[in-house]
């Protein structure tokens, strides 16, 4: 197994800064906008974009939420081993807002499905948007593609694409990892 960085810490975090701009040229006081990253390695990413926006570009109306898509997931029962679910935390309507959704990596489109789903069980928004750090273009099994992306990667199928956010892993770097 060989890997590369992709994205080192300080790419990392211009594209985050390039991420919140777009945001705020679209958003502008998201009074009508709220964020929620998708569990479990969303998280990381939309509260890293929370940060920069509220401290950095002084957005004062940010509503952040955390979405636990584990059981939404068309291929939850093909696992074999026991799943383990995160908690959601959206303590907030969505309904009649918009809603950009964030995970660190979209590949096939099944966990954004799943979000999609899941999200209704807090209200109906005008609009969902998708923010992702890496876009795996050529991987997608359903028709979805990003609205704000930090980069796109063209990874054949064996190789894969591994955030390491230094929340938990203690570093800020992007690998591709060939098997």
């Amino acid at each position: 197994m060989s890997q590369r960085v992709l994205l080192n810490a300080t790419e990392i975090n211009i594209i985050l800064h390039r991420l919140a701009c777009q945001l705020i040229e679209n958003h502008n006081d998201f009074l009508d906008t709220v964020l929620i990253g998708i569990q479990p390695r969303g998280k990381f990413l939309a509260n890293r974009l929370a940060e920069i926006l509220t401290k950095e570009y002084k957005v004062k109306n940010l509503q952040l939420g955390h979405l636990d898509i584990t059981f939404y997931r068309d291929d939850f029962r093909r696992s074999d081993k026991p799943l383990e679910a995160n908690k959601t935390e959206i303590n907030f309507v969505v309904e009649d807002k918009k809603v950009v959704f964030i995970d660190d990596v979209l590949y096939t489109g099944r966990s954004i499905r799943a979000a999609l789903t899941a999200i209704q069980s807090f209200g109906r928004p005008t609009e969902i948007e998708l923010l992702t750090l890496i876009d795996r273009r050529f991987s997608r099994h359903l028709p979805i593609q990003p609205d704000y992306r930090g980069r796109q990667v063209d990874a054949i199928n064996n190789e894969k694409v591994k955030v390491h956010w230094k929340e938990n892993e203690e570093e800020d770097t992007v690998y591709l990892i060939n098997n």
